[in-house]
């Protein structure tokens, strides 16, 4: 998800200043715009050798971590915002990790394709897994470990006694904050420790 109307809407959720964890950080596309347009500070963490050095041709400070493995480097509430931008589907310890991410950060910001927008439901319906821009691969090849749906993420974060403090989808590029369970490619959080 590194197209600029999609980096936009989840910049404008990041306080201008804040010190920042992007986890699965990518090339660093967001962390190089909150840096330039939000005067924000931090580090990125990526497992890929090849989004690392992107990173760092970016500027972007870089850690070369294996999320799998927890945030142990990290002391609580070292950043201001942590975020998880298209990275709980992939991740084997998705719960613990959302629970580190409210841990090592005043306020966690999370996206992921939600699995409940609607032509992913009517795929169901025909019996077959759903092949969309937003989950492209077919259900043998993708490297999403997991689906999860806009409804699903607000169980798991009062579970885990996480309070959202705001939640919309993005179709498009769009902010859908209307039934964004139903008409949006994915789901966007905001939240803090309860």
């Amino acid at each position: 998800m590194s197209d600029m109307t999609t980096i936009h809407s989840i910049a404008e959720l990041v306080p201008p200043g804040s010190r920042v964890l992007d986890l699965g950080c990518g090339d660093g596309a967001l962390l190089a715009h909150l840096q330039t347009h939000r005067g924000c500070t931090g580090y990125g963490v990526e497992i890929a050798d090849t989004n690392v050095l992107a990173c760092v041709q970016r500027g972007v400070n870089v850690i070369q971590l294996n999320l799998d493995q927890g945030l142990a480097l990290f002391e609580d509430a070292s950043f201001d915002v942590v975020l998880q931008i298209d990275t709980l589907q992939h991740l084997r310890n998705a719960e613990v990790m959302l629970r580190e991410t409210a841990r090592v950060g005043r306020t966690g910001i999370v996206a992921f394709p939600n699995f409940a927008h609607w032509p992913n439901r009517m795929s169901v319906l025909r019996g077959r897994m759903p092949v969309t821009k937003r989950l492209p691969y077919q259900w043998y090849d993708t490297p999403n470990i997991r689906v999860g749906t806009f409804k699903d993420f607000e169980v798991l974060a009062a579970k885990n006694g996480l309070r959202v403090v705001d939640a919309f989808g993005l179709q498009e590029g769009r902010e859908v904050r209307s039934l964004p369970n139903l008409r949006a490619s994915t789901a966007v959080f905001k939240f803090q420790k309860g």
